[in-house]
């Protein structure tokens, strides 16, 4: 097989001794790479239940056949562990240099195990693991810490560094590289409580492909594509154009999901920010897209500055928390990046907090009090709170669904999450298949495992269509999702396919050798799915977990019994007992 190595790298602390471990080209196939290898490999090697923050919780990291090949956007890292937030698989995806460092270095994916004695750095150059000190890194934000280890170490080396938020962990903290964030599910408190402060990978071992000629000329193919009308919207606006269709649409969450349009939508919307704010278009490593636009906003410090901001940050510390001011918005967003820490859980949280002093529940024997909805200044002292684990920072750090628990007064009836995984940007109560793909997802509450609201959003699913046919919906787009992220090609290239599974299998081909054919990497997406629910089973994963939070089945249009049946349907699609996976 080839596009691959054939191997992934066990690096066991405190020692930071190395074993290669062989990768039959069936489990290869089976799992195409990315995210589906990443999830084997956790099923494979995570104990049941393993303490998320302790020693025997694997942290996986995991390139695809596609990376470094010159496939656009296939240059994105799968990161995956026990969520310390959910309890159940946490996984996530970035964009960066990383991967193609990761793919150089001799092995398909790595994977941690142990903890170091003390806070250290895990370099891993061409295949070989050593330790070096970390100590005098700690406190710095990821780019600071990246800076420094290519300083130290030499620029052939790609960092995924943590900040203060996964030092001190915070349970959504995350893992920065080339400033993007595996942001979701806290795999960067799990990168902490290993005491590792940075990894450092340099590589330019790149495995051959099976037929250069023909793989240069369908990836030429493709990056026409991907300058095409199907991406326009993010390279000329990026996803903060959602905002003000959303709002338009009635689907903006807003004020802890409480509405689903926001009086101050205008006042931050993508077009707006644009006109007054935009400072560069960037492009991730190995993308012709381009999507990340960044935007100038004054700072603390009275200089002005510019950060990446995207649709589910931008709704987040905006229209969730009743925020209208641009610049705190952005101040916002650029405290995520500088603690290392995902902004929709931030925001989520927040919003959490901001409802209970609305509700009169008192948050001050907890560090308190709590903001008002739409106190931009509170609520950058509270991410700075968060980042620190201090006075409030220490309970919401936990996450909504912890922190209701641990509060009680009836709060979890509006902490917004599924698993324990707070909701990304979608008001779900006018999208059915959206809502039953936030409900079944695994690593919980997730726009990314689902685009299903591109069904209830288009004229191929209509408001009567029954329950199977809403679950087949869900189902197609929880595959699409697991295709994509296991070859790791961008989620915004989608719509450049005419047939994305079968042009994929016609890459796959080019790339491996192997005679792979569209329904064979529809199979395997749906096997990466299904190994994610393995895994959630044997951490104590049941039924009554899917589903969502109260306030979202009012019975206008979605009630208990509603959501009920469509989960049934999509047990019958996936052809599993809603018991579990045998």
């Amino acid at each position: 097989m080839r596009g691959v190595h054939g191997r992934w790298l066990h690096v066991r602390l405190p020692g930071a001794a190395a074993e290669f471990i062989p990768l039959a080209p069936e489990t290869l196939a089976e799992t195409i790479g990315g995210g589906g290898l990443a999830g084997r490999i956790l099923l494979d090697l995570c104990p049941p239940g393993a303490d998320p923050l302790g020693p025997d919780n694997p942290l996986v990291l995991a390139s695809s056949p596609f990376a470094g090949t010159g496939i656009t956007t296939a240059s994105k890292i799968a990161v995956a562990a026990r969520s310390p937030q959910t309890g159940m698989i946490g996984d996530s995806l970035s964009s960066s240099w990383l991967a193609l460092a990761l793919k150089g270095s001799g092995a398909d994916a790595i994977a941690i195990t142990g903890r170091c004695g003390e806070w250290s750095v895990l370099v891993i150059d061409r295949g070989a693991a050593r330790l070096e000190p970390g100590c005098d890194l700690l406190g710095l934000d990821p780019a600071e810490t990246s800076a420094a280890l290519r300083s130290r170490l030499g620029n052939g080396f790609r960092v995924a560094a943590i900040g203060v938020a996964g030092e001190r962990g915070v349970r959504y903290a995350a893992i920065a590289n080339d400033g993007r964030l595996a942001g979701r599910t806290g795999t960067g408190a799990v990168m902490g409580s290993k005491r590792l402060k940075a990894i450092a990978i340099r590589g330019d071992a790149l495995p051959p492909v099976a037929d250069r000629a023909g793989l240069a000329a369908a990836a030429r193919g493709l990056t026409r594509r991907s300058l095409g009308p199907e991406t326009a919207k993010y390279r000329e606006l990026g996803t903060a154009a959602n905002l003000a269709f959303f709002n338009r649409i009635g689907i903006l969450p807003s004020r802890n999901f409480a509405d689903g349009s926001f009086s101050g939508a205008e006042a931050i919307s993508g077009e707006r920010l644009f006109a007054d704010r935009h400072a560069a278009r960037h492009a991730c490593a190995a993308c012709t897209i381009g999507c990340e636009h960044h935007y100038r906003f004054r700072a603390a410090s009275g200089h002005d500055a510019a950060v990446r901001l995207e649709y589910e940050t931008l709704f987040a510390l905006g229209s969730l928390c009743g925020v209208d001011d641009p610049d705190a918005i952005l101040r916002a967003a650029a405290a995520c990046d500088r603690f290392g820490m995902d902004a929709i859980s931030a925001g989520g949280t927040i919003a959490w907090a901001m409802e209970c002093r609305q509700r009169g529940v008192d948050l001050t024997p907890f560090g308190g009090p709590a903001p008002d909805f739409g106190d931009a200044a509170a609520m950058l002292a509270l991410l700075e709170e968060i980042g620190e684990r201090r006075a409030l920072g220490a309970l919401l750090g936990e996450g909504s669904r912890v922190a209701a628990e641990t509060v009680g007064q009836g709060s979890g009836a509006w902490a917004m999450h599924v698993k324990g995984l707070e909701l990304p940007g979608y008001h779900p109560r006018k999208l059915r298949a959206m809502a039953l793909g936030l409900a079944v997802a695994a690593r919980g509450a997730c726009h990314n495992r689902s685009s299903a609201y591109e069904a209830d959003l288009s004229d191929a699913l209509s408001p009567a269509a029954a329950a199977d046919a809403v679950a087949a919906a869900a189902i197609a787009a929880e595959d699409q999702a697991a295709l994509l992220d296991s070859l790791t090609l961008c989620k915004f290239l989608r719509h450049a396919f005419d047939d994305l599974p079968g042009e994929a299998a016609v890459l796959y081909r080019l790339v491996t050798g192997l005679d792979v054919s569209r329904d064979d990497l529809l199979r395997a997406a749906a096997g990466a799915v299904l190994d994610r629910r393995r895994f959630n089973q044997r951490m104590g994963w049941t039924r009554d977990l899917d589903t969502l939070p109260p306030r979202l089945l009012d019975g206008d249009p979605l009630d208990p019994a509603t959501l009920d049946l469509l989960v049934a349907a999509y047990y019958r699609g996936r052809g599993i007992p809603e018991t579990g996976i045998a």
